[in-house]
């Protein structure tokens, strides 16, 4: 049956009848259309308590563009922070930073990807164990920047935070990796407790500053953890999480850039120097420790 129609639709798009294949075919082959995008598997079953979530084709898919398209940008963004860094902590902070920001979003990409077009078991746990850790280090490396400038107040609770940020995301780490996909609700809160609590600090130093994108970043990282718990509940539920760390992420990066990296710190040592010059420079930063 559906062929007959099919063919008649084709038919009436080939025949000019005063218009008439505008109001019968067209809508026939958009009600088929539309069929097929309902027969698409959006998400499958949650996974039990112990176990991975297993996606559907377009969940993966979503998954390796939500992040996939954000690594070159991150690689622009990071070398940004390098041109403007002024002084020694300012580099450090820069390459820490934009280390993390760029791994965050590559080792996500390749082990999204991987998940999708590989069988290999083993390899695919061990990338989603290093996902998982990226977390951690990007959570810990966001702050590396504000605990470390010079030119920001030196508040006691700030230099604490530069440690227990750091002690925090390796025994974040060290959970995540014994308890691997096990007591997820808990690996949650830590997540949750490593984000917040340098914050507080921060903004509470800072509030002269004003610092909003800081705030914003932390708000979005927050809602969307609502996604991050939703797998095969809400369609690409990962995905959309995904799109929350970006924003959140811009948001922070733009607060570094402002804050932290502000344009009239400007060396013109690293703002006229190449990018393949760069590592001679932190040698010779190095070298005058």
């Amino acid at each position: 049956m559906r062929f007959y129609v099919l063919k008649f639709a084709e038919l009436l798009g080939n025949m000019d009848m005063f218009g008439l294949h505008q109001f019968v075919a067209a809508p026939i082959k958009n009600l088929f259309r539309f069929q097929r995008i309902k027969e698409i598997k959006w998400m499958n079953p949650p996974a039990c308590s112990n176990e991975a979530y297993i996606p559907t084709s377009v969940e993966h898919m979503a998954n390796v563009a939500t992040h996939g398209i954000w690594v070159v940008p991150s690689v622009i963004g990071s070398l940004e922070l390098i041109r403007r860094s002024m002084t020694w902590t300012q580099l450090v902070s820069a390459y820490v930073y934009g280390t993390s920001l760029i791994l965050i979003f590559t080792v996500s990409t390749f082990f999204h990807s991987v998940h999708y077009c590989n069988n290999n078991r083993h390899l695919k746990e061990t990338l989603h164990r290093c996902d998982r850790a990226m977390i951690y280090i990007f959570i810990a490396a966001s702050y590396f920047p504000w605990l470390n400038v010079d030119h920001f107040p030196n508040d006691e609770l700030l230099f604490t935070m530069r440690y227990a940020v750091w002690i925090m995301a390796i025994l974040g780490i060290l959970y995540q990796q014994i308890f691997h996909e096990r007591y997820k609700m808990l690996e949650t809160i830590f997540y949750l407790i490593i984000g917040i609590g340098p914050s507080y600090a921060i903004i509470n130093a800072y509030h002269q500053y004003n610092i909003t994108e800081l705030k914003l970043g932390g708000l979005f990282y927050i809602f969307g953890i609502a996604f991050f718990k939703s797998d095969g509940r809400i369609p690409c539920a990962h995905a959309i999480w995904h799109l929350f760390v970006a924003v959140a992420a811009g948001f922070h990066y733009y607060a570094i850039l402002n804050h932290v990296f502000p344009a009239v710190c400007l060396s013109d040592n690293f703002m006229t120097a190449d990018v393949s010059s760069l590592p001679k420079l932190l040698k010779s930063h190095i070298e005058e420790l």
